[in-house]
């Protein structure tokens, strides 16, 4: 059996280490060695990772794209979505979700991992077509999560129907929050192999405890055939595990792969460069944390989290919060804790520790998530949490909300005439400022050029190396620079 791999590094390895802020000229590097690795599919961007590119460093998301799949002509690329938005955690109109998913095809993003963890399986079956549509290949995705409302027979026959519509590729299996056992592995896996008959299965598992490894092994003996894994540096903690480890556990278990081993060290060495330049840490194997079962926080979602305690004075706190957070899960119907619903639930945790009297102060998505404005909740609300979110004025106003379904007619009104789809899906996803700004900084930096002290140590050390150039010198119209050995 041949075991195919599906490449994460320049997608949710960064994403869950770096929180989606590799740059083109970061990626160059390593784009060669991948493209000519042998993966069967090279997960690439989504809407998230094109609001952090412009929002914080100006660099306009689309050229990124671009230029990454120049890098890597010849291979499947994938992008991913949540079914009902792409911009933020509201709900996105759908004339703006056609628009962003035929976009990316046109761009050479062909792939679509798509997901939601209330399984509106009316919502996701619309979503496969509009990619099928499109001329791109849909990949729907069950989302694990550990609770009393989500057995393996729950799964298994919502992969049972995913199977069954038209354009389907492959189904993919995703434990966010690294929280599957491979005990729950050996009977949910094979439930879902056979529900699904002959159909590819991919299972994409992070390493937060350390077992996701593991997961893999029984989920090649069930008869998955496409692991998800990213490079050495970009694996592990809240990533995925490693292709270098995955590629020899394969071949230990008798299985074949296609993948060009020769690629790994220099690929490795590139993000491994970058993350010294950034100043940004590299995946390591996590320590094992029961505490994890409890709260089932994605590895990206837990860095954010701490983050934004800190920024308000409250990083001491967060212990409290993880405390929290398992309850109000369970208060809340027991979503599965993956964008976005992981949020909803930190931020309560959050809100009812800060205020002292649980669910006086409720989001207004967590409102819109109790009100089915979402999906099907999973199980009911705690009686005594639903009375105090219904009594709340705010969920009055929101009882009647109905999804916003403008054409993409009306939507185009509201901007500037002729302007392109592709600067009509960042005006609407951002600012109008941050959309000109990028505009006003001028053309994408995709070269690797390094800091000017780097440049000179390297120099440096090339003169000062036995048997070397007893000098160097470069030169441009506007400057030159020449370093020489001098004799003693």
């Amino acid at each position: 059996m041949n075991i195919d791999f599906v490449e994460q590094s320049l997608r949710d390895g960064q994403q869950s280490l770096w929180g989606m802020r590799l740059r083109a000229y970061e990626a160059a590097g390593a784009l060669p060695y991948l493209k000519d690795a042998g993966y069967r599919t090279i997960d690439l961007t989504g809407a998230g990772m094109f609001t952090v590119l412009l929002r914080e460093y100006g660099d306009d998301p689309w050229a990124t794209l671009d230029f990454l799949v120049a890098g890597l002509k010849g291979n499947e690329l994938r992008s991913g979505l949540r079914t009902l938005s792409c911009v933020g955690f509201a709900p996105t109109p759908q004339a703006i979700m056609d628009l962003w998913i035929q976009t990316l095809i046109k761009h050479g993003s062909t792939s679509f991992w798509l997901y939601d963890c209330l399984y509106d399986m009316d919502l996701m079956k619309h979503q496969v077509d509009v990619v099928r549509n499109a001329g791109g290949q849909p990949v729907p995705a069950i989302m694990y999560g550990l609770t009393d409302v989500h057995d393996d027979a729950y799964f298994a026959d919502r992969a049972r129907q995913m199977a069954s519509w038209e354009g389907v590729e492959s189904i993919y299996v995703e434990d966010a929050a690294g929280i599957l056992k491979p005990e729950r592995a050996r009977t949910l896996l094979p439930a879902i192999r056979q529900a699904t008959g002959d159909m590819p299965l991919e299972l994409h598992c992070h390493n937060t405890t350390n077992m996701a490894q593991h997961n893999y092994i029984v989920g090649i003996e069930s008869g998955f055939t496409r692991i998800h894994t990213a490079s050495r540096p970009m694996a592990n903690g809240p990533s995925l595990p490693s292709t270098e480890a995955m590629a020899t556990i394969v071949e230990h278990l008798g299985r074949e792969h296609t993948l060009d081993t020769s690629t790994f060290a220099p690929v490795a060495e590139h993000f491994e460069h970058v993350a010294r330049e950034a100043g940004r840490a590299t995946g390591v194997p996590a320590e094992y944390d029961p505490r994890m079962y409890d709260h089932q926080l994605p590895g990206g979602m837990t860095g954010t989290l701490i983050n934004q305690l800190e920024r308000h004075g409250m990083g001491h706190r967060f212990p409290e919060v993880l405390e929290a957070i398992p309850q109000v899960r369970v208060q809340l119907g027991s979503p599965i804790m993956a964008t976005p619903f992981s949020q909803f639930v930190g931020v309560q945790a959050v809100l009812n520790i800060v205020t002292g009297k649980p669910y006086s102060m409720v989001s207004d998505e967590v409102i819109h998530y109790v009100l089915g404005h979402y999906g099907p909740v999973p199980s009911p609300i705690d009686p005594d949490v639903l009375d105090k979110i219904m009594s709340n004025p705010r969920t009055k106003q929101l009882q009647s909300w109905e999804r916003p379904d403008p054409s993409l007619k009306e939507i185009r009104a509201r901007f500037a005439p002729d302007i392109s789809d592709e600067e009509l899906l960042i005006r609407f996803m951002m600012s109008d400022e941050e959309v000109d700004a990028m505009l006003a900084k001028g053309p994408l930096r995709v070269d690797r050029r390094r800091s000017s002290n780097n440049i000179v140590e390297s120099l440096i050390d090339l003169i000062d190396a036995p048997a070397a150039s007893t000098s160097f010198a470069v030169s441009t119209p506007k400057f030159s620079v020449r370093a020489a050995r001098t004799t003693t």
